[in-house]
């Protein structure tokens, strides 16, 4: 878990909260309700936006490093050590 990323969003979600409080005067539905939306304006912004500023998701995911496989020599297969190459069960044994 990206702790930086989780205080971020608590931050934005906490700024939400007090823009919403002041623009709906109190009453809980609509302060909800602008809470949500400027809080989804918010984390728009900081995740979408090109403002050069380090964010915690570019922190967060790592490029993918490129390997090259180079094949080994085919050899030849090997014997297996058990010298047994019949598979029919022994006469005499039942199920």
């Amino acid at each position: 878990m990206d702790w930086l990323y989780v205080a971020v969003l608590a931050v934005f979600a906490a700024l939400a909260h007090i823009v919403a409080n002041l623009l709906s005067f109190n009453r809980r539905g609509l302060a909800a309700v602008l809470a949500a939306v400027v809080f989804a304006a918010i984390f728009v912004f900081w995740t979408y936006y090109p403002h050069g500023v380090p964010l915690p998701t570019s922190i967060a995911v790592k490029k993918p490093t490129v390997t090259t496989v180079v094949p080994a020599a085919p050899t030849a297969p090997q014997k297996p050590s058990n010298p047994v190459t019949d598979i029919t069960p022994p006469s005499g044994t039942s199920r």
